[in-house]
């Protein structure tokens, strides 16, 4: 999906997510610290508001870093991102690791 006239979507931002969604599932890449800092906010989230059996959006969810650890925990997970490449690698490392 790209951003439209009338949307509050910076085009430049998508662009440079979608040219980095190759790299996402790397922990030494330029997403290092979504790697490092996920088990931290799953842990926050999962002891704030539980996961398992909840319905989670995961808004902005790029390679679906968060999205695919909360769906490990139990919870049924929507990701919706602005970057179809970065959906992209969401759902093929979805399928890559076998998860649901």
């Amino acid at each position: 999906m790209s951003a439209s006239a009338n949307s509050n979507a910076d085009q430049a931002e998508l662009d440079k997510f979608s040219e980095l969604a190759h790299r996402w599932w790397d922990p030494e890449s330029e997403f290092k610290p979504l790697h490092d800092i996920n088990p931290l906010r799953l842990d926050w989230i999962d002891r704030t508001a539980g996961l398992a059996g909840k319905k989670v959006l995961d808004v902005g969810c790029g390679g679906g870093i968060l999205a695919e650890s909360m769906a490990a925990r139990g919870a049924a997970v929507t990701g919706i991102d602005l970057s179809d490449k970065a959906l992209s690698v969401a759902r093929l490392h979805l399928l890559e690791t076998g998860q649901k």
